[in-house]
């Protein structure tokens, strides 16, 4: 197996579900320290300019996404499963949610303690890309810290049996999407203690996993490892599909961030886009991306 890169920076909550992923799974990585606000030109070099954080990168193989960088740790190293029974898969749909729907009110929640804890320059850039813009994101706080509350109050009743993991006696996916969110009003004063005291212990639970064997990287490291590699391949596109293998396509988020990503399509699923780009530094690479939430369209000439 290639070398596994994480491309993340310490304070990012879905680089912290990753590198919690990681350590669950035992593996050993190497770490690649990203600028926290764009540009970032050595990430871009690998991806084509998406530059989301985290991304996950083994060889020539560029994951973008922590729903398809989980399928992808899933796939190298299927045990421990980030998907333990009785819950199943079904660990991804909470870990979805966490992500998503409750996200964004926990940001407010935290702003609503502490409203000068991110700097001007992170507000430019979080516009830019996700259009949370300061003058209007502010005002809405009351309204986020009650969502935050409500989804709070099911994380505290799903843990008010003293089970160990969201899913049982195994944690996984749903546990690292759901602590980061509570790590992150964390920052703002709210200790896990100020939720109940079993949200305080399976918190340290969790905790206690920690990221696993790493080995810090530069970018440059982490594009010449690309270099060295080839894509692994494996990937077809499924019949039925609008879009045919080594047609032109652009991929974006289905959001404000402006990054369009073109390649030559060589993979596509119900769960999956994977895309071939030649990169002057980097060489060959396959990008992968989770279908849900992207938007690919065909790109003339």
């Amino acid at each position: 197996m290639s070398e596994i890169v994480l491309h993340h920076y310490e304070m990012s909550p879905f680089g912290t579900v990753i590198r919690l992923a990681l350590g669950l799974k035992g593996l050993s990585w190497k770490s690649v320290d990203a600028p926290v606000i764009s540009p970032k030109p050595d990430l871009s070099a690998l991806t084509g300019g998406y530059e989301r954080i985290p991304v996950l990168q083994m060889g020539a193989d560029i994951y973008c996404d922590t729903d398809c960088i989980t399928e992808a740790l899933e796939a190298c190293c299927p045990q421990p499963s980030l998907y333990p029974d009785p819950m199943g898969p079904a660990g991804k749909i909470i870990a979805h949610w966490a992500g998503s729907v409750w996200f964004m009110p926990t940001v407010g929640a935290s702003l609503g303690v502490n409203p000068d804890m991110l700097p001007a320059e992170f507000w430019e850039d979080r516009g830019k890309r996700f259009g949370m813009r300061r003058e209007t994101f502010l005002p809405a706080v009351p309204h986020l810290q009650s969502q935050f509350a409500g989804g709070a109050s099911m994380v505290m009743s799903a843990l008010d049996d003293g089970r160990a993991f969201i899913a049982g006696d195994a944690p996984g996916h749903a546990d690292f999407a759901l602590y980061v969110n509570i790590r992150f009003v964390s920052f703002a004063g709210v200790a896990p203690a100020d939720f109940s005291p079993q949200v305080a212990a399976w918190y340290e639970r969790v905790e206690a996993i920690g990221y696993g064997d790493f080995e810090d990287w530069t970018g440059d490291q982490a594009i010449e490892h690309a270099q060295r590699s080839e894509p692994v391949g494996g990937c077809s596109v499924a019949e039925g599909e609008a879009f045919s293998a080594g047609q032109r396509v652009s991929v974006t988020t289905d959001s404000p961030d402006p990054a369009a990503i073109v390649g030559t399509l060589v993979g596509l699923s119900d769960r999956r886009i994977s895309l071939s780009r030649v990169d002057e530094r980097a060489g060959e690479v396959h990008v992968h991306f989770p279908r849900l939430g992207q938007i690919m369209t065909p790109v003339d000439g």
